[in-house]
């Protein structure tokens, strides 16, 4: 039995981690022989059974966090030392908000075979978790090598990978900024409307960014009216959010400053306050400069 199970593993070196199904589980044309295989070795089709069983409960709008982390965990117990279970225990981690815990299952699913990674709904998971346990650099990697792979994402999942791509560029400064602007369009084409918001937002501060005024005055004018603070405090946008949590004060402030100045100069100045040394500092200076000065006894609203 057990030299069952080795000779499939040993013919699934490579390949499928794209179709989302570990190599062991394939079904792809040219492995037919890992149908008959798994027939012939229960614990094999277990594994396949509960590998897949966790990977559909992780995907949609209404995951089953904790019982795809169950099974994925039985998975491991059944067949150890697999990518698969380690992954899908890192994305369950993920969901439940367990970050650092996710964040040392993606690594060990990674370090055990670093094609789970070709996989778009794990190099999401790896992208997200990067961002949010201040590894920003390595998630700017990530979410470069997942974007041209976006297709396979549902479009729900497209807008979060595209808009968090381009937060998390943005933040890290003028050398990526390009890659935000690139992002952030992308995002605007795959919008979901109850956050679409942040990625107006943050395309207009990109451009701005990068010297292209006159294209972000008129982004805002045309896609983006009225208070922004609303919309960035709901759970959508604040999630979304989580990704560069740095970047949320100079979206309100550059989406205030037509509407409430002084509001927006309150909004720079808390996001100068918190990276004063940061990348965009002289952009906030500059801004602030150009703002009337504070209330002067106006009240706050």
């Amino acid at each position: 039995m057990l030299g069952t199970i080795a000779l499939v593993l040993g013919q699934s070196a490579t390949g499928a981690w794209s179709s989302g199904r570990p190599p062991e589980c394939s079904d792809a044309p040219g492995r037919a022989a890992s149908v008959w295989e798994r027939a012939k070795s229960p614990e094999l089709r277990h594994y396949c059974d509960l590998v897949a069983n966790a990977s559909s409960k992780l995907v949609g709008t209404s995951t089953m966090a904790q019982s795809a982390l169950d099974d994925a965990r039985q998975a491991e117990g059944v067949l150890p030392g697999r990518a698969a279970p380690r992954a899908l225990e890192g994305r369950a981690l993920a969901v439940l908000g367990h970050l650092d815990q996710a964040l040392a299952a993606l690594q060990d699913a990674k370090g055990r075979d670093a094609g789970v990674l070709d996989d778009p709904q794990t190099l999401l998971a790896w992208a997200r978790v990067l961002a949010r346990t201040g590894h920003a650099q390595e998630s700017v990697s990530a979410y470069r090598t997942l974007l041209p792979r976006a297709s396979a994402l549902s479009s729900a999942d497209r807008f979060v990978a595209t808009t968090e791509a381009g937060l998390v560029a943005m933040a890290c400064g003028p050398s990526t900024v390009d890659e935000a602007v690139a992002a952030f369009r992308e995002s605007l084409r795959a919008s979901q409307t109850d956050a679409e918001t942040v990625a107006v937002l943050g395309l207009a501060l990109a451009l701005d960014r990068r010297g292209e005024a006159d294209e972000a005055r008129a982004l805002l004018s045309n896609r983006r009216r009225g208070d922004p603070r609303s919309v960035l405090s709901g759970r959508r946008a604040r999630e979304l959010l989580s990704a560069a949590p740095v970047e949320t004060q100079a979206l309100v402030a550059f989406g205030l400053e037509a509407i409430d100045p002084w509001a927006a100069r309150e909004s720079w100045e808390s996001y100068l306050s918190s990276a004063p040394a940061g990348p965009w500092a002289a952009h906030v200076r500059a801004h602030l400069a150009a703002l009337p000065p504070g209330r002067s006894g106006r009240g706050a609203r």
